[in-house]
């Protein structure tokens, strides 16, 4: 039989570019990226897909839903899925529904891939990949940050994950500059299911445009504040308006309790200014059209334990 392919370009927003080339024969297939936190599962995704769908901070528990990212090609279509960190020992109802994204990320993955990175020990995750031993699906290992490794450590992981016999491949990546993510690449279209599409053909994710508004919002909440005020926070965009030359947002900004608003705001609005200032600059960059942001400081008592401020959040 003839083999057809064409070339395709990916990673445009990236500092790398390469091409592929494909067979012609369709497939599609859930890619789902599980780990622990900070380990770089949103890197990882936006290098992929060539967009920032995932916010990133140094801080753990960043992600707190799954989005989806689409790779589409003529031939294929690659539903990457990003999802939290998994938390070993959920201290409130938020880390609870944030698990159950991942558990249903394990539960209809084509391919599983797992990401630990040189810093992490095999005690840390031990019990996880017990558990992804036993789904019968491609499983992929990938090993990030080797571009901080030291000498023969990334060589010392690949050797004691080969003899575990838990993964059908292993790869030495780094999620930031790129290394061997053509590789990756390459051998998730390789072992793809033959499938037509899932979703349309130019579609580059799941969630409304609204949703990534939100995100940009709670980065910079995540970026400029430290301690509690971060994980206390939840976004919803109240009021999302588009005219023919700017994009009127509104977006309330909820915490748990009077002490983290009065911080929040800070003296004289001016850490809420901030805030809105950096976060209205993405969001033009996302949106590219120009933004007239507004935020609100609201508080909902104990949100993150409370089963319909949870469903109200999306979270359920």
């Amino acid at each position: 039989m003839e083999r057809k392919y064409i070339s395709i370009k990916i990673f445009k927003q990236a500092k790398f570019e390469f091409t592929l080339k494909v067979n012609m024969e369709h497939k599609s297939g859930f890619v789902n990226i599980i780990g622990r936190p900070n380990v770089g599962k949103s890197t990882l995704m936006n290098a992929l897909v060539g967009e920032k769908l995932s916010i990133i901070t140094s801080k753990a528990q960043t992600t707190r839903h799954r989005i989806l990212g689409i790779v589409n090609g003529k031939d294929f279509q690659i539903v990457f899925s990003d999802t939290p960190g998994i938390i070993i020992n959920p201290v409130n109802k938020l880390h609870t529904a944030m698990m159950k994204f991942v558990g249903s990320s394990l539960a209809d993955a084509d391919i599983l891939l797992f990401m630990t990175d040189i810093f992490e020990s095999y005690d840390d995750i031990k019990d996880i990949v017990t558990d992804i031993k036993k789904k019968a699906v491609p499983k992929l290992l990938l090993i990030n940050k080797i571009d901080l490794a030291k000498e023969n450590k990334e060589g010392e992981l690949v050797s004691f994950w080969e003899e575990q016999k838990i993964f059908d491949k292993i790869f030495s990546i780094s999620a930031l500059n790129g290394n061997n993510l053509e590789l990756l690449l390459k051998h998730i279209i390789e072992v793809l299911p033959k499938f037509p599409p899932y979703y349309p053909k130019d579609a580059l994710t799941d969630k409304p445009e609204k949703y990534f508004v939100e995100e940009i919002i709670r980065e910079k909440i995540f970026l400029f504040y430290r301690q509690e005020i971060p994980y206390a926070t939840e976004i919803v965009v109240d009021t999302f308006q588009e005219d023919e030359k700017i994009i009127r947002i509104r977006a309330e900004i909820y915490v748990e309790r009077n002490t983290q608003k009065v911080i929040l705001i800070g003296r004289g609005g001016k850490s809420l200014k901030k805030v809105g200032v950096e976060a209205r600059k993405d969001i033009e960059k996302f949106l590219g059209k120009q933004v007239y942001l507004e935020l609100y400081v609201k508080i909902k008592d104990k949100w993150r334990d409370n089963p319909n401020s949870l469903r109200s959040f999306g979270y359920q």
